[in-house]
């Protein structure tokens, strides 16, 4: 399986997924011209793509939608954009071509946000953003992936220090916004196990946290819980540098 994270962050994001003859598409923010140009640089045609995944409706997650709008597109949002669209609802399994795909529910302040793990014969990848907490019920289908691609949006101390109004910091604080270094770091290392290889921390806020923060914390994280895990590449995506994982 090869990932290709394009872009990671509130100004777009988009994740390109491909196995044997096996295209998929979570997510089309960003502008056309740089999710064109990152096809391009990863070696993909967007028409051989076989699924387009939709977590939810925001813009920096649709806004280019139209450009992939003949494709088949699965949600379980609503869209105005798509002209094949696929109901979708949490916990449901779907058989594309080479790649399985669970879908997850999350808790954030578009309707019906989802996340996916995605699985080939032999890999498993977790991709996890815009929630603010993670619900008990989706942890025993998260557990034990392969590569994680995992929201770790913001430092609280950061966050409260910005000039953000105080009503938009409760937003990113609450079980409907999204996760926090900490909470992510926690909740990461609760799941991985000996086969996990990759950990991407994504959806980093660029106003309220850092690549270095984000890091770390995960660092302190292990430390507080003694883990000591060997083997696996943990980085933080940056907005706009495609992120490869194969």
């Amino acid at each position: 399986m090869r990932i290709d994270l394009l872009c990671s962050g509130s100004k777009g994001n988009s994740c390109l997924i491909r196995h044997e003859d096996t295209q998929l598409l979570i997510d089309c923010g960003s502008t056309k011209k740089y999710l064109m140009e990152s096809f391009k640089k990863v070696g993909a045609c967007v028409d051989d793509t076989n699924g387009v995944l939709i977590s939810h409706a925001h813009s920096d997650h649709v806004s280019q939608l139209k450009h992939f709008k003949h494709l088949d597109v699965y949600s379980y949002c609503d869209l105005k954009d798509a002209l094949d669209k696929h109901d979708v609802v949490p916990n449901q399994k779907l058989i594309i071509k080479d790649l399985s795909i669970q879908f997850l529910g999350l808790s954030h302040d578009s309707p019906h946000t989802i996340g996916f793990v995605v699985e080939s014969d032999k890999e498993k990848l977790v991709y996890v953003t815009d929630t603010g907490y993670v619900p008990n019920q989706i942890k025993p289908y998260i557990a034990n992936a392969d590569h994680y691609i995992f929201e770790s949006n913001h430092d609280v101390d950061r966050l409260m220090h910005t000039k953000r109004p105080m009503f938009l910091k409760q937003r990113i604080l609450s079980d409907n916004g999204h996760l926090n270094n900490e909470d992510s770091s926690l909740n990461l290392t609760s799941l991985i196990n000996a086969k996990t290889k990759n950990i991407v921390l994504a959806h980093l806020s660029e106003e309220a946290n850092t690549q270095d923060l984000a890091l770390d914390t995960f660092s302190n994280v292990l430390l507080r819980k003694d883990l000591h895990p060997s083997g696996i590449d943990v980085r933080a995506a940056k907005q706009f540098e495609v992120l490869t994982i194969d």
